[in-house]
């Protein structure tokens, strides 16, 4: 059975996401809805880890990141020797190559 491993930042987006809906927008409800949904996909990776998108599929950069998509949110994770490392989450509008791949980006100036 493969394990699943969480980031700090990927745990950090989690309560960044809930507390932006719930604050920010005033829908707790909807908050823990959303975060049990990503948090059900997340899980789902240990029994399907290759589901995801091959990120260098969609963007032109080498990298083994995977994605899946959560309703407006983006799940970025690794998948290697039976561990799936959850990365990021992150909302689906929001320059995640910059998130990602800051050091890359900075390397190239």
């Amino acid at each position: 059975m493969n394990k699943l491993k969480i980031s700090p930042e990927a745990r950090n987006d989690l309560v960044e996401v809930k507390n932006y809906i719930s604050q920010e927008l005033y829908n707790s409800e909807a908050a823990v809805n959303l975060i049990a949904k990503i948090t059900k996909k997340i899980r789902s990776l240990v029994d399907y880890p290759e589901i995801g998108t091959p990120l260098s599929a969609t963007i032109d950069i080498q990298t083994d990141y995977r994605y899946l998509v959560c309703d407006n949110y983006l799940i970025f994770y690794r998948y290697e020797d039976g561990v799936v490392y959850v990365v990021r989450v992150l909302y689906g509008r929001r320059n995640f190559i910059r998130v990602l791949f800051s050091n890359l980006l900075e390397e190239e100036k």
